[in-house]
């Protein structure tokens, strides 16, 4: 958001994936997600992906320092919240075996609730993409939606691999399957395309909607990839399943409060009138803004003549 910032306030624009300050970002992004991949292989999708809120805690404190934003007192209450429903994420998130080989993969992939589940996803993602391309509809829902649909199928691939990597240096060779190839190309294909749509919305977007909309729909996203395709919550007890919903919720309201606007003041004098000054250029209306290197605007000489006339 920062590149993006600076990048329209210079006189020659030119593409973001050229700003210094845009790949290191995307670099420190990737260096994230390298911890959160070798995660995916070492507890269920369904409690790593709602523990996202720690990055988003983590955004609201650093755009104080990068943005320029104000600490408020429902940025506390939020990470208050957003603690306490990682809390019950932990403490009620499914037990279920981490040791995923790559028949399991198949034959989850061949399952009839994910086949179903595909074909549901990859009709609602064609809908999208047909409204943003043929209609050039922009609206942030839409593009984090498809960036959660997307999302969706890559925690599927990033925890087949991870885990297939992970038997595979435990010395159960996982890496001469084919499902394992493809479950990579899927993952860096899906990967691919939500840093463009997710781009998109940052270039269009206040970080502070964006951040809390995006972890909402990749969390539901992932933790029903999740349930469907890895069948996570199979044997949880009800109430297990309940208090997790409920930290899930608790992150959510969380995340949501931290990332409400403040409404901004308003001045209540529109203008200040200086009036006629003799032997100097005319000022009409000077307009005071704050936001502004330019303070005010200069009248043409003849048309405030023609007004006081």
């Amino acid at each position: 958001k920062c590149a993006h910032l600076r990048l329209v306030c210079q006189a020659e624009q030119k593409p973001y994936y050229r700003s210094k300050l845009w790949c290191c970002g995307i670099t420190l992004l990737g260096l994230g997600e390298v911890g959160n991949f070798t995660a995916y292989g070492l507890a269920p999708i369904t409690l790593v992906a709602p523990l996202g809120c720690v990055s988003v805690i983590g955004s609201a404190f650093i755009s104080v320092f990068f943005l320029k934003k104000t600490m408020r007192t429902a940025d506390i209450l939020g990470g208050t919240l957003t603690i306490t429903g990682i809390f019950l994420l932990v403490t009620f998130a499914p037990n279920v075996p981490q040791e995923l080989t790559a028949r399991q993969v198949q034959n989850y992939l061949v399952s009839w609730p994910f086949l179903v589940y595909s074909i549901l996803e990859i009709l609602i993602f064609c809908i999208l993409l047909y409204f943003y391309k043929r209609k050039a509809v922009k609206h942030i829902v839409v593009l984090l939606m498809m960036v959660a649909l997307l999302a969706s199928l890559t925690v599927i691939a990033v925890k087949a691999v991870s885990s297939m990597i992970a038997l595979s240096v435990k010395g159960k060779m996982q890496l001469t399957y084919s499902v394992f190839y493809i479950m990579s190309v899927l993952m860096a294909a899906s990967c691919a395309f939500q840093i463009k749509f997710l781009n998109q919305a940052m270039h269009l977007y206040e970080a502070t909607a964006v951040v809390p909309i995006n972890f909402v729909f990749f969390t539901t996203s992932a933790i029903i990839s999740g349930v469907i395709f890895y069948r996570e919550f199979q044997s949880a007890a009800l109430l297990s399943v309940f208090m997790f919903l409920f930290g899930c919720l608790l992150s959510f309201l969380g995340v949501i409060i931290i990332a409400k606007k403040k409404k901004e003041d308003h001045l209540q004098v529109p203008f200040i009138d200086c009036g006629h000054i003799p032997g100097q250029k005319l000022t009409g209306k000077i307009q005071p803004d704050s936001h502004c290197s330019c303070y005010g605007t200069l009248n043409k000489e003849d048309d405030l003549v023609k007004r006081q006339s």
